[in-house]
């Protein structure tokens, strides 16, 4: 069961802090050089931790499993990134700005799922993103 629990607890636990570190971002400071900044200690994490289970020996195997998802993965980050920075700059307060962009995004990737991967799609689904977004009216 640990092992269905702990990828979410530790997305909830990163989520909090990634909010209160990108809403404490200053106001004055250059939101790409935040980034930048940012993603330089990710990539250093991540090439430690790499390098941490054994990757250094089959460095150029691993690189070529690689696709355009890396790619798309890392532009999609830093517009998510950019666009929290402004979200809070704005104004928005931490309980309700990822309480609305958490609850548009899941409602957007029901489609998604349904579109892309042929997942299936209820109508207690359909009945949910109709609450979802009477809650959203609700929330201002």
């Amino acid at each position: 069961m640990i092992h269905y629990i702990w990828p979410i607890a530790l997305v909830v636990l990163a989520n909090v802090v990634y909010n209160i570190s990108t809403k404490s971002t200053p106001a004055g400071a250059n939101a790409f050089l935040s980034l930048a900044v940012t993603y330089l200690i990710a990539g250093i994490c991540a090439i430690l931790l790499y390098l941490l289970q054994g990757g250094h020996q089959k460095f150029t195997a691993e690189l070529s499993k690689l696709n355009w998802t890396s790619i798309a993965l890392g532009i999609s980050v830093v517009a998510l990134e950019f666009g929290y920075i402004h979200v809070y700059r704005a104004g928005w307060t931490v309980n309700t700005a990822s309480l609305v962009a958490n609850i548009a995004l899941a409602c957007v990737l029901v489609f998604v799922g349904f579109f892309l991967y042929k997942e299936s799609l209820s109508l207690r689904q359909l009945i949910g993103i109709g609450v979802c977004v009477f809650g959203l009216f609700l929330i201002k």
